[in-house]
C-alpha cells in the first residue's frame, strides 16, 4: 500500500476538513503562504490537507450538474500534497464508488467523516450518527478500502455521540484498521460549546496501544497554533495535531516564521483580496457570503476594523471589496496591526 502517513514526521499537523471554509481557493492560500520544508524534501502549508467533505451519494448519483458542482469540491493542486479527499456516506456501495473515484483523481488517501454534528448529514445516517451504528460505521470504512485500493482510507470522529464513549466507539472502529484516526476530543452532543478534552485524546492512544493496533492518532480541538499543538501531542501522545478554526484568517498558520496577524495591515488585507479572487475565479457558482466569514476572521484587532468589517459586510463581489480596502487603506495611512 501507498501509506504517506507512515513517512511522516512526528508529531505531524493537518489542516481541518471544514465544510464552506477549506474549500480550493483558500486551500491554494495556505499552501501559499506557510510554506515550509517538509520531511520529505517538497513544501507546502500542513504536513496533510483535507478538502471539504464531500457526499458520496451525491459523486455516486447526482445529475451532470450536480456533479460537476460536487467536483469543484474535489479541486486540488501539487502544492497541497499529500491531500486526502473526505466523503461522507452511509451506503456502501456508493462509498466504494466514490473512494475509487479519488484514487482515479490521484488523491493521496480518502478519510470518512463519522463526526458532523449538521442534522442534514445525521438524517442520512451519516457524520455523527455513524457513531450510534458501529456495525454500519465498520462496513462503510471496508467499503471505502476495497474502492481506494492501495491509498489509505483514515476516519475522523469524536468522543461520542450524547455522552463520551471512548471505550466502547473507539476499539469498534479500531477494528477497521484505519491508516489514521482524527478524534476530535467533545461529544457531539457537546458540539463546541465545551473546552475540548485532550486527557480523553490520550486515552485513545492509550487503547489503540492495548490493541497493539498501528493506526496514527490524531487530536482536535481548540488547538491555538502549532506550539500549542506541539503541547497538545507531548501531553496526549497523539502523532498528529489537527488545527480547525486557528486557520480562519491565518492562511501563514503553519508557517515556521510568521503569521498572518504579525503583518502589514496593508500586506494582510492584500492577501484578503487575493483569497476573494481566487473564490470568485474558482467558485463562481457558490454564493459570494461565504467568504463574509474569512472577512470577519482577517478583518479585528486593529483600530477601524469593526467599520471596515461592517462595510465588507455588505458586498457581493470582489470589484466591491477592492475599491473599498483600497479606499480604506488610503484613508487609514497603511496602519500597522498591534
Amino acid at each position: 500500500m501507498n501509506n504517506f502517513w507512515q513517512q511522516l514526521p512526528k508529531p505531524f499537523f493537518v489542516l481541518a476538513p471544514m465544510a464552506d471554509v477549506t474549500d480550493a481557493p483558500f486551500r491554494r492560500l495556505i499552501a501559499k503562504y506557510s510554506k515550509h520544508k517538509r520531511s520529505d524534501g517538497t513544501s507546502g502549508g500542513a504536513d496533510v490537507t483535507w478538502t471539504e467533505f464531500v457526499s458520496a451519494d451525491g459523486l455516486a448519483m447526482a445529475n451532470k450538474e450536480g456533479k460537476e458542482k460536487l467536483m469543484a469540491d474535489l479541486m486540488y493542486t501539487e502544492e497541497e500534497r499529500p491531500i486526502v479527499a473526505q466523503l461522507f456516506s452511509s451506503n456502501e456501495k456508493h462509498m466504494y464508488e466514490a473512494a475509487k473515484l479519488c484514487k482515479e483523481l490521484g488523491f493521496n488517501g480518502v478519510d470518512i467523516n463519522m463526526g458532523c454534528p449538521d442534522r442534514s448529514i445525521e438524517k442520512q445516517g451519516c457524520g455523527a450518527a455513524m457513531i450510534k451504528n458501529p456495525d454500519r460505521a465498520k462496513s462503510i470504512v471496508l467499503a471505502a478500502k476495497e474502492g481506494a485500493g492501495d491509498i489509505p482510507v483514515s476516519v475522523k470522529t469524536r468522543l461520542g455521540y450524547n455522552h463520551d464513549q471512548v471505550e466502547e466507539w473507539i476499539p469498534e472502529i479500531l477494528t477497521t484498521n484505519p491508516a489514521a484516526l482524527t478524534v476530535h476530543a467533545r461529544t457531539r452532543k457537546e458540539m463546541s460549546k465545551v473546552p475540548a478534552r485532550w486527557e480523553r485524546i490520550k486515552r485513545v492512544v492509550e487503547i489503540r496501544d492495548e490493541l497493539q493496533s498501528s493506526t496514527l492518532i490524531i487530536g482536535n480541538g481548540d488547538v491555538l497554533n502549532v506550539a500549542d499543538g506541539r503541547r497538545k501531542a507531548e501531553l496526549s501522545g497523539a502523532d498528529g495535531v489537527m488545527f480547525g478554526r486557528a486557520i480562519f484568517g491565518n492562511p501563514h498558520l503553519f508557517s515556521p516564521t510568521c503569521e498572518t496577524h504579525d503583518l502589514l495591515l496593508a500586506d494582510r488585507l492584500e492577501i484578503m483580496v487575493e483569497h476573494t479572487k481566487l473564490f470568485t475565479e474558482l467558485l463562481p457558482f457558490k454564493n459570494f457570503s461565504i467568504m463574509k466569514k474569512h472577512y470577519k476572521a482577517y478583518v479585528n484587532g486593529f483600530h477601524g476594523a469593526a467599520e471596515l468589517r461592517s462595510q465588507l459586510m455588505q458586498t457581493d463581489t470582489l470589484e466591491e471589496v477592492e475599491i473599498i480596502v483600497n479606499a480604506w487603506l488610503a484613508t487609514n495611512n497603511q496602519s500597522l496591526i498591534k
